[in-house]
């Protein structure tokens, strides 16, 4: 009755809000992707899971920080010391969560209430930040998945409830307010596996809680529900932390349609489900993440989970693959949230965790996600613009032989008749070209290079160049669907071949892009193709934030490959939510229509795409060579 009850609160919450809202394209004048916390760059530091499961202590945990500190990984930025499942004892009758002191002593109290305090206070002398998970069930993961696992929640059915689910303001009061935690997980397995028909319920082990959240099919996600709960732990996060210190991570591993919306409410967003020490599932969680840099931005950041630098096809027998997975994490801004038992990591894992030059690029300031600028299943070119008009670049081999890439000046929106030069972020090696030239990249390799050239656009930037800058507020995306070109690796808990094999699980398919079609395909109106620009559905809304640009220009149109050819789309442009320019209605084969307005002291510019009546899904629309001038 009482989830009966939340849920209906919910619903009618969500309902309502959407019904205040009658025109979502309607311009705001405001920037609307999260900005609280403390997140501006992606977040770096440790988790215990990869390294300990469930088997985490006091002893683990502090050996870990001062390999942080000791290792100079401190100095270059990693700050979160970052508690996973294994810390609860159980929850008191009046609803306090209790730690398990026989596992951390200095929790223990004279009262018996017991205090994480000391523990945050000892990380935070030493320079670093604590981080706590949790789930917004009443359960977690580890009770529905790993039943013989040490360390899970004592006592009662009652007290065994550890999650979130009913205590959102008393637990995020008492982990922050009380405890001076900085840093939350928060999962969904309790959303998920309690459903009154499984075995956890059914055996009397664990109460009832109908799910609302479904991995491996998003139509059986109730989603509004899920964004109401997550908006009300970072609504208890903001009272409870007024200097806005803290760090929230959602993470329910892509579920929900939570690529889409996560950068809203989280400043860190699980796109995928969890990683394992397997090439195959870096993989899968790579490319999760890796074909949505519209969708991260500072303030909430695309997560594929952590690294699993240290173990498996990543250890020190692995290198090549172990450079990669941190070089790919690097330039997609993923959180640098090292797996490894840091007490006995070798050095050269070391080295590659500590590369500084990957680092600074992640933690660009001008927060842009690398943008894919060549695509097959055998090999990848990723570049990022940062902050100081350089590029990052990856050449990623993601086969089993040897491949000749071909790295060209149009790859990295450089005039192909002035000279490029290369860095290599390994070797600190330099290297010039002009136009185009040729790297052998071996099986599993990823080249990473700073690049320096002269702008195709000598007089501003193109916008897909800045993914961090703009926004798909309002994507056109009407019925979530899995992407199908994420790779689909062999399921590491179990299964092996039985079955029919993985199918797509995580919605996206259809989001803004950045130079590409919602659905991967080359931008081109009335048979001209454009080598730059966004791609997105029609009855879109894109905020795109200004950096003292005086002028914006575009060429806009129904993209070719729509299959809607009868409906019309009109494109607007709005300046700090005042209308500077609007098109012809276009309709798929109408020539493309250049707009040119002045954005002189603008800071918000909103691009809309209107359709009444359509089928978004069937109008993709271009945005292209949109770009800033000065």
């Amino acid at each position: 009755m009482k989830y009966g009850l939340l849920l209906a609160t919910t619903l009618f919450l969500s309902t309502s809000a959407i019904a205040q809202q009658p025109d979502p394209l309607r311009p705001t004048g405001r920037w609307s992707a999260n900005t609280t916390g403390q997140a501006e760059t992606p977040p770096m530091g440790w988790n215990s899971w990869n390294a300990f499961g469930t088997d985490i202590d006091e002893e683990k945990v502090f050996a870990s920080a001062k390999a942080i500190v000791d290792s100079g990984l401190a100095a270059k930025g990693y700050r979160y010391v970052n508690l996973d499942e294994g810390w609860w004892d159980h929850r008191r009758s009046d609803g306090r969560m209790l730690v398990r002191s026989d596992k951390f002593p200095s929790a223990r109290t004279a009262d018996g209430a017991t205090s994480f305090r000391p523990f945050t206070n000892r990380l935070h002398a030493m320079g670093l930040k604590a981080g706590l998970y949790s789930d917004l069930g009443r359960n977690t993961c580890a009770q529905a998945y790993g039943p013989n696992e040490p360390n899970l929640p004592r006592g009662t059915m009652m007290e065994r409830e550890v999650g979130l689910y009913g205590n959102i303001d008393r637990d995020i009061k008492l982990y922050f307010g009380d405890w001076g935690f900085d840093y939350i997980k928060i999962d969904g397995c309790g959303l998920r596996a309690y459903g009154a028909s499984s075995d956890l319920v059914s055996s009397g082990r664990y109460q009832a809680l109908e799910p609302i959240l479904s991995l491996e099919t998003v139509a059986l996600s109730n989603i509004p529900a899920v964004q109401a709960m997550f908006g009300n732990v970072k609504a208890a996060l903001d009272r409870y932390n007024p200097d806005g210190d803290y760090v929230l991570s959602l993470c329910i591993w892509g579920a929900a349609n939570v690529r889409a919306w996560g950068k809203d409410i989280g400043n860190v967003s699980r796109t995928s489900d969890d990683i394992t020490a397997d090439w195959g599932r870096m993989l899968t969680n790579f490319d999760s993440a890796a074909k949505r840099p519209l969708y991260a931005h500072p303030g909430s950041w695309n997560d594929p989970d952590m690294l699993f630098v240290g173990k498996g096809d990543f250890d020190a027998a692995h290198l090549t693959e172990a450079r990669s997975h941190f070089a790919l994490w690097a330039m997609i801004n993923a959180p640098l949230l090292i797996g490894s038992d840091l007490r006995d990591t070798p050095s050269a894992l070391m080295q590659i965790l500590g590369n500084a030059s990957l680092i600074s690029m992640n933690q660009d300031p001008a927060g842009n996600q690398a943008v894919l600028a060549f695509d097959s299943d055998d090999l990848q070119i990723f570049v990022k613009t940062l902050a100081n008009g350089e590029k990052g670049v990856a050449i990623f081999n993601r086969s089993s032989r040897p491949i000749d890439a071909n790295l060209t000046s149009a790859h990295l929106k450089f005039r192909k008749d002035a000279p490029v030069r290369l860095v290599d972020q390994w070797t600190d090696a330099a290297a010039s070209f002009s136009g185009e030239t040729v790297m052998k990249v071996m099986p599993r390799e990823t080249l990473v290079f700073r690049a320096r050239g002269v702008r195709e656009l000598a007089d501003g930037i193109y916008l897909s160049e800045i993914p961090g800058s703009v926004n798909p507020a309002v994507d056109g995306v009407t019925l979530p669907q899995p992407d199908p070109t994420i790779h689909r690796a062999l399921a590491p808990w179990g299964g092996g071949s039985r079955g029919v094999g993985p199918r797509p699980m995580y919605a996206g398919w259809g989001g803004a892009q950045a130079d590409a079609t919602p659905f991967g395909r080359e931008l081109q109106i009335s048979g001209q193709r454009y080598a730059h620009g966004l791609g997105i559905l029609a009855n879109s809304r894109m905020e795109v934030r200004n950096a003292d640009f005086r002028r914006l220009t575009v060429t806009v149109g129904v993209d070719d490959s729509a299959s809607d050819a009868r409906h019309a789309v009109t494109f607007e442009i709005y300046g700090d939510g005042r209308l500077l320019g609007r098109s012809a209605p276009h309709t798929q084969g109408t020539p493309a229509q250049q707009l040119s307005v002045d954005i002189d002291n603008v800071r918000l510019i909103e691009l809309v795409a209107r359709a009444p009546g359509v089928v978004n899904e069937q109008l993709p629309v271009s945005w292209a060579d949109a770009a800033f001038h000065r």
